[in-house]
Parts: structure tokens; C-alpha cells; sequence
């Protein structure tokens, strides 16, 4: 533990870094982050993550002592720290510094993942509010997906991901297992409530999110995603009677034309799945557990991050 020059007017910062997220270059780069938490300005302790659940740990014992939580890691350390942050009384502005293989949050949020610049925003002081969601009472800040290829995220070997960054999901997953995974998937059988609706059918994907693109594959219209504004987008691939069906739902993704019959889109507060089997869920990346029905509610203006106030945040007042 480190601690910067205590000043009058100092920010008391709890720095939490995870030293095994994202590439070797950037490891190094989060030496820089520390040097700069460590200015006169800023009395900064610093805790490394040392296994899975660790940082929420940490904020859960000890984040109400803080004006500030840093998080550097990725989405998954991110969202580690986003549910301690909700298990106590006090809301502490969260400053997120992108260190991981693919920081997809990062990018909606418009933080920069060059790890100065993100640390230069944080100390800018802009921030905005931030809408959370859960599934089954655990927080995630921006997707939970069940479905095929979902577990690509967190089955990709984390010593490839730091090589190779983002290519790393794109060769595990799309190279070597997705289109085998397409060919071969049952879909899941689901009643699907949401708000004004209901839908029964079989699944092949489906996700709840605050973010405009689902997968890296999915990309929803920057006008109708606002990440404060109490809704999240439920979205749903179902109806692929054969392999030629999937090639032409690939091919209407790229085109976003999300037709209301084989891919859906609507916005809701909450969702109730109804499954006669258990599913693997993955939340931001990570493996969310097996569940079988599941309540999904969105929690409005849950905390504030630092970020600009870019077209996808509610005009403030």
C-alpha cells in the first residue's frame, strides 16, 4: 500500500488494480496511473486483486472510507468493484481506467483506453449518472447474455487474451468455435416477459443491456441507447430453422435491420424468463452461473462515473 502527500484539500482515493488484466504493455502502463494518484493532490491507497471477487471484497470492506474508487482491469474487475459499491451505504464515484483484453464498457462510455488519458479524465472531475441492472439480485453494469457463444469471453485462455487483446475473442470464437457452435446449437425454450409484452419461443440468443453493441456483433442506434435513462434493451434471436437462416440473421445484423421477427429489440424496465432447464448466463464477460428463471430489473441512476457527457447520457438539468 502506497499513499500520496496528504494535502488540506486532498481526494482520499482507494486505487484498485488488477495486475493481470489486459496486455503486458499495458501492465506497465499502470505504473504510470499510480505515479499519477500519487501527486500531492490525491491521497491514494493502492490494493491489488489477488484472486476472483476480490475487489468487490475490498470496496465492501473499506469503500466508504473513500471520496473516490479507481478501478484498473477490466469489465470484470469493474463489474467486481460495481457490486461492492452497491452493497454499501455510501455512493462513491467510480473513475474506470481500461486495462482489460477488450474494455467493451469503456468504449460505449467513450473513456479513453490509453491508460493516461483515462486517468486525465478522471481527474477533469466530468462525470455522469449510470443506470446498473441485475439478474437474480447480482449487478452487472452493462450486459447479461445467455445463448451461443456467449461463454467466449471468460473460456478464451486469459494468457492469450493478454497477447493478443481483442483478436483473442475473435480467433477463439468466431476462427475455431462459432460457426461449428452454430451449426450444432439447440435453441432454448423461453417465455420471455417484458414490459407490455410477452414472447414463448425458442432462443438461440438473448441479452439485456446498457450499451449499444451486444457481442461485438450486434450494434444498436446510438439514438434510442441512453445509458441513464431508466431502461435497458432486451434483445433476442430466435426462429432459425436452418443453417441458411443464421446467415441471413448474420447478415441483417451487420445491416442493424432487426427485423421483430427472427431478432427483436425493445427497451423495458424489468424482464421475467421462464425456462424449464438451467442456463449459463454470462454477465459483463464473465460467467454469471446457472440459472433457470430469472428476474431482470434495471436500477436507475445507480452511481456516477467519471466519463464526458457525450450523446449517449440524458441531457443533464
Amino acid at each position: 500500500m502506497r499513499k500520496g502527500v496528504l494535502f488540506l484539500n486532498s481526494k482520499k482515493a482507494l486505487l484498485i488494480v488488477n495486475p493481470c488484466a489486459g496486455r503486458n504493455n499495458k501492465r506497465l502502463g499502470a505504473l504510470e496511473i499510480v505515479k499519477k494518484f500519487s501527486a500531492p493532490e490525491w491521497d491514494t491507497d493502492i490494493r491489488t486483486t489477488r484472486c476472483q471477487g476480490d475487489a468487490t471484497t475490498i470496496v465492501r470492506e473499506c469503500g466508504e472510507n473513500y471520496d473516490v474508487i479507481l478501478c484498473c482491469g477490466g469489465d470484470g474487475t469493474l463489474n467486481e468493484v460495481i457490486n461492492g459499491l452497491m452493497s454499501i451505504d455510501k455512493k462513491v464515484p467510480v473513475g474506470y481506467i481500461p486495462s482489460g483484453s477488450t474494455n467493451d464498457l469503456a468504449n460505449t462510455l467513450g473513456i479513453p483506453t490509453e491508460l493516461g488519458a483515462s486517468a486525465d479524465l478522471i481527474q477533469s472531475g466530468k462525470k455522469n449518472s449510470y443506470d446498473l441492472g441485475t439478474l437474480n439480485g447480482r449487478y452487472f453494469t452493462y450486459i447479461a447474455s445467455f445463448g451461443i457463444a456467449t461463454d467466449l469471453s471468460y473460456s478464451t485462455p486469459q494468457k492469450l487474451k493478454n497477447i493478443f487483446g481483442h483478436a483473442a475473442y475473435m480467433i477463439n470464437g468466431f476462427v475455431i468455435r462459432f460457426i461449428p457452435m452454430l451449426v450444432g446449437f439447440k435453441p432454448i425454450h423461453m417465455k420471455i416477459e417484458y414490459d407490455g409484452g410477452v414472447v414463448e419461443d425458442d432462443f438461440y440468443f438473448g441479452s439485456i443491456s446498457n450499451s449499444t453493441s451486444v457481442a461485438g456483433l450486434f450494434k444498436f442506434d446510438h439514438q434510442d441507447v441512453k445509458l441513464n435513462d431508466g431502461y435497458l434493451e432486451l434483445f433476442m434471436v430466435k426462429g432459425l430453422k436452418r443453417n441458411i437462416d443464421a446467415v441471413k440473421m448474420l447478415k441483417k445484423a451487420i445491416a442493424q435491420d432487426y427485423d421483430g421477427v427472427q431478432m427483436m429489440i425493445v427497451k423495458t424496465k424489468k424482464v421475467k424468463i421462464t425456462c424449464g432447464q438451467e442456463v449459463p448466463w454470462t454477465l459483463d464477460g464473465e460467467f454469471g452461473g446457472l440459472h433457470r428463471d430469472c428476474e431482470l430489473e434495471v436500477v436507475h441512476d445507480a452511481f456516477e462515473i467519471f466519463s464526458e457527457n457525450n450523446k449517449l447520457f440524458c441531457p443533464k438539468d
